[in-house]
């Protein structure tokens, strides 16, 4: 067994650091680079803005909630020139919208969105919005932070030039790494952009990994930790990972309705969180208490303008079944307990026939 620790300058790591990174591009399902930033998700994000772009380049955003307007604020500090797409909080925008966007401005070097909102609970066409900007010069830049794992990415099919992930996320590990794809043609962009950088310099830090070794000071027992969980995920396979995740979210979403309760993106779901309507007259604040006084459950609440409105269910990593039986029956008895009218079992039943019917599924795909 490996400790818990090791030096990131000598024998140990880099015979580690390439397992690693080759073990990530796998998951990943790409051709591509992927490297490995000692930050959390937003710090990939802002090396896929200045390792890409020049002062004033012309970019289209998608801002369709809290992480879209992440980007509208990097896009501001490095001085780009962004032509933002809104969507209304619930909404994710039209891979039409992108497609006239990129139509009007031909000389666009980025499309910048997100796979999945989690502020909302809604996620992107990403195949879409993929193929559409493939066909032309700019680069397709997804933060798929909360996507991978839990929603289908074909990387390179789809054209997806620069992948961001998160190690707190479907990786399962704690908040304190980000992953980066890049493809071959965002590295040929990089070749001509004049922005600033140096800790988060991608072509230093995949020259490094060409050697075994990161650039800087890496976190070695996040890495460790990666290691384990890149196995795991390998031994599962990422399709079943994903597979997980979307039955999560569908049954997710089939106990609020039964619950008479009121999906926050219904059009365009994600499954890495769904994201519900608090009963009207009644605070969300109160029902994510509920989940930590009375059960020890943690839930999120809604973000920015939404907080208070929406509550936010994840659907993440190392969840599954059991994990949604008892959630959805403690969300049950908190409803109960403030007055809201609930038939107890009947958001747990609509859980149970997700999962037997999926079930059912696999047992009629085996025979045959």
């Amino acid at each position: 067994m490996m400790a818990s620790d090791i030096h990131h300058r000598t024998q140990d790591f880099i015979k580690l650091y390439p397992t690693v990174l080759r073990d990530l591009k796998e998951v990943f399902g790409t051709q591509g680079d992927v490297l490995i930033t000692v930050s959390s998700g937003t710090g990939a994000l802002e090396a896929s803005i200045t390792n890409f772009f020049s002062e004033g380049d012309k970019v289209v955003i998608c801002c369709a909630g809290k992480f879209g307007e992440r980007w509208v604020e990097l896009a501001k500090a490095f001085r780009l020139n962004a032509v933002v797409l809104m969507a209304e909080y619930g909404s994710v925008v039209a891979p039409a919208a992108v497609e006239a966007a990129l139509n009007e401005n031909p000389d666009t070097k980025g499309v910048l969105f997100q796979a999945s909102e989690t502020s909302t609970g809604a996620a992107h066409d990403v195949k879409a919005i993929g193929e559409i900007t493939k066909k032309t010069g700019a680069l397709c830049i997804v933060d798929a932070i909360t996507g991978l794992g839990t929603m289908p990415l074909d990387i390179d099919g789809w054209g997806l030039d620069i992948v961001v992930g998160g190690s707190q996320k479907a990786f399962m590990i704690p908040p304190g790494l980000a992953f980066i794809s890049v493809s071959a043609k965002a590295w040929a962009q990089s070749a001509s952009a004049k922005l600033p950088r140096l800790y988060f310099d991608l072509k230093k830090e995949k020259k490094m990994a060409d050697k075994g070794e990161s650039a800087w000071t890496p976190n070695v027992s996040h890495i460790l930790a990666l290691a384990e969980a890149l196995k795991y995920i390998k031994e599962l396979g990422m399709d079943k990972l994903v597979e997980n995740a979307q039955l999560l979210a569908k049954a997710t979403r089939a106990a609020a309705l039964e619950l008479g309760l009121e999906l926050f993106a219904p059009d365009a779901p994600s499954s890495s969180v769904t994201a519900i309507k608090a009963p009207k007259g009644m605070d969300s604040s109160d029902i994510v208490k509920g989940f930590r006084n009375q059960f020890g459950s943690v839930i999120a609440n809604g973000q920015g303008t939404m907080k208070g409105q929406i509550f936010r269910i994840a659907h993440l990593g190392y969840f599954d079944f059991p994990d949604l039986f008892a959630m959805v029956a403690e969300l049950e008895i908190i409803l109960h307990s403030k007055g809201i009218p609930v038939e107890f079992g009947k958001g747990v039943a609509a859980v149970q026939r997700v999962y037997a019917e999926a079930v059912s599924a696999k047992e009629v795909a085996a025979v045959k």
